[in-house]
């Protein structure tokens, strides 16, 4: 599935970052936090926004809108791009319909297999009491 979110959507702001880039870290902006308003978007149905709001829950705020943090590159350009690859790529797994677990039963040789080894166990512990030194 080809998830397109116009650049229109997306708000950019730029920070200094951590990662590499030498003395450039200290001088330069090239962190990248992309903000996508899920609630407002147009592309989606209120279907898919609850989906996305739901999965991606931990990085959206109170009003609906998706927080991507990117600073694995030197240049600004780099991250943004990266920033929109990882929001699109989230996005997507976001939508997929996940299969419901069927529930079943544990099969009867298991439980018996269970048993008969604690039995079993139980019987090494039972036998270790017994010894008797004859004081």
């Amino acid at each position: 599935m080809v998830i397109e979110i116009p650049e229109e959507e997306l708000v950019f702001r730029f920070s200094r970052s951590g990662g590499p880039g030498g003395q450039n870290v200290n001088k330069v902006n090239t962190r990248v936090t992309a903000f996508f308003d899920v609630a407002r978007c147009k592309r989606f149905s209120d279907e898919q926004k609850k989906r996305i709001l739901k999965r991606l829950a931990t990085r959206a705020d109170k009003r609906g809108v998706v927080r991507v943090v990117c600073q694995r590159h030197r240049t600004q350009k780099a991250n943004r791009e990266g920033a929109v690859e990882r929001l699109r790529e989230l996005v997507r797994e976001a939508l997929k319909k996940r299969r419901v677990r069927k529930k079943t039963k544990v099969p009867a040789y298991a439980r018996e297999k269970r048993l008969a080894e604690k039995k079993r166990r139980s019987e090494i512990k039972r036998q270790r009491g017994e010894k008797d030194f004859g004081d």
